[in-house]
Formats: C-alpha cells, structure tokens, sequence
C-alpha cells in the first residue's frame, strides 16, 4: 500500500483539485503496486483512473455521437467517435518524431498565443509508414492529451458506389468536424488520396481526390486532421502539400525494441535481459503491433502456467505462434 507521504500528495492533489498533480501520483502509486507484484490491483487502480478520464465530458461524446453524419445509401455513420485512452507515455518513437508531436501539442494548448501574433497551430497532419509501428495509436495519444474525443473516419461508409455520393460524404465530414472540437483521422488515407494520373482508376475517384484536396485547402475549422496511411507510394503528389506536418513511422530501431519491452513487461519478472542480443535479434524487422502481442501471449503463458518467472522459452513460444498466425494470414 503507499506511504504516508504519496497519500498525503494524492489527497492534497484531489482538494486542490490538480487533476494533472492527482494523475501523476495515482500512476505513482500504481507503478509501486506493479513492482510489489500486485497486478490485480495495480489494473484495477489503473481502469479506476483512466476511466474517470474517459467519463469525463459523456454528454458531450453522445451529442456528437447521435449528431454524427450518416451515409446517404446505407445509413451508416460516416466515423466512429470514441474517448482515447493511451497517453504520450505509452507509444514509443523516434526521438524526432516524439518532439514533433510535443510541438504540435504545445502549438495547440496555446493556440490563443499563436493567434494573438496571427498565426495558428498546424492542423493537418500525415503519418505515413509499416503497419503496425503506431499510426493509429499516435492519433488517440494526441487525442487524448489534448482531451478531444477521436472521430476515426469509416471508409467503408465513406466510399458510395453512387456517383458523387462518396465526394458528398467527405462534404458532411468536413463540415461537421469544422464544428466540433476534435482529433479526425482519415485511417487508410490512400483509399481516398490515390495517384489521380493512375490509368487503372477510373473518373469518380480522380473527382473524390480533387475534392479532398479542395476541403484540405479551405479547411479551417476547430479539429486536428490526422491522415494514416500504409502505402504512401501511391498518393496523389498534391496530396502531401495540404499537409503542415508529415510524419514517417518506421520499423522499431534496435534501442525502441528495448524501450518497448521495458514498457510492456513493466513489473513482470523475468529470467532474461531487455538488451539480449539473442531476443534483439528476434524482434528485429517486427512492427511495434508484432511485439507488443508477442509479449502479451508470452506473459499470459507465464500466468496460466503459475510461473514465477518469465523466460526465454515462453518468448519463443510466443514468435512461434506469431509466425504461425502470420503465415496463416498469408503475410
């Protein structure tokens, strides 16, 4: 249980009413309880916070959810809005892109200093690179320490097979995220970006890319446009222009595979070091999606066993199932 000085912090922090002070000592305390082997609790602690985080403006995520645009021909909502859970500490990048992502958040908690000089904080953004290694997860980690609900763009509502339905369902999207406050991925981006100059497409999708480009380029409402995309190859080349920032996420580097690991198998014991050159090398070429799974059905192993310890030999139990799943897959 903690001490009387974290208590004494924690409840100081809650009658002051520091949620940032009281956040801090909670994950404090929850950190303690994990290293003491009390997972159980230290999960427990850890729903109790973040789920207050999540409930805290309800009303205001059911207005926008009820209120959300609907596809014309199937009467499907055109995004899917949810409260992110996962904050700057938990995604590991490059070193560069973590600063740029800090910027842009600092260019917007003090959005009202950038316009007081006339300037405004960068509000389109690309992620381009493997799947797998973060896209996504940087797009709720920016939601979620800006406190803006994710509005994640259906592509399956989006793209109509009614001519200049697909163009109109960008249109109701565009204006409704002008309107509210929020962070707005376009996942698969290229779905709707594609190389216009590609002869295998026909003439509907070369008029959604104009008037995708068109909205980007009069766009100025209230939320953060964040694009995704897998396969930057085939991108229309005016497509990247309409972005203030583009951001590549590769594969993990040899000291983010570490970092993961300490992340991930944070309070688990093991029988194995982080830098082993022997679970580097096994890692390597493996998306941050890949070994983030690979360690969760590796500790469960270890738990359903009743192991004291996590070894080597559950690890490659682990990427054995992966390679299995994988090649199933046909990847």
């Amino acid at each position: 249980m903690a001490n009387g000085k974290i208590l004494r912090q924690l409840i100081k922090a809650g009658a002051a009413g520091d949620s940032e002070a009281f956040r801090r000592v909670s994950e404090n305390i929850i950190e303690d309880e994990r290293q003491k082997q009390h997972h159980l609790l230290a999960n427990d602690l850890e729903n109790i916070l973040y789920g207050e985080h999540v409930e805290k403006n309800p009303s205001d995520s059911r207005k926008m959810v009820s209120n959300a645009p609907l596809d014309k021909e199937r009467g499907l909502p055109l995004f899917d809005i949810k409260q992110p859970q996962r904050s700057l500490e938990e995604i590991i990048l490059p070193v560069q892109n973590t600063l740029i992502i800090e910027e842009l958040l600092e260019e917007h908690r003090r959005n009202d200093v950038l316009r007081s000089y006339g300037m405004k904080a960068s509000n389109k953004v690309m992620f381009y690179g493997p799947p797998g290694c973060g896209k996504t997860l940087a797009a709720e980690v920016i939601a979620f320490e800006l406190d803006r609900p994710l509005a994640v763009i259906r592509l399956d509502s989006l793209i109509s097979s009614f001519l200049g339905e697909t163009a109109a369902n960008l249109r109701k999207i565009f204006d409704f995220i002008a309107d509210h406050q929020m962070v707005a991925l376009f996942d698969e981006f290229d779905a709707i970006g594609k190389e216009r100059g590609d002869s295998g497409e026909h003439g509907e999708l070369r008029r959604v890319v104009n008037a995708v480009l068109q909205m980007m380029d009069n766009y100025q409402g209230q939320s953060l446009i964040l694009a995704a995309t897998n396969h930057e190859d085939i991108l229309d080349s005016a497509i990247w222009r309409r972005f203030d920032e583009i951001i590549e996420i590769p594969l993990p580097s040899t000291d983010q595979i570490i970092q993961l690991l300490q992340l991930k198998l944070r309070g688990v014991r093991r029988q194995f070091e982080f830098d082993d050159n022997d679970l580097i090398s096994k890692l390597e070429n493996k998306s941050g999606a890949d070994i983030e799974r690979i360690v969760r059905r590796a500790t469960k192993r270890m738990i359903l066993r009743s192991q004291e310890f996590l070894t080597m030999k559950d690890i490659n139990y682990a990427l054995a199932r992966e390679k299995q799943l994988k090649s199933r897959q046909g990847l």
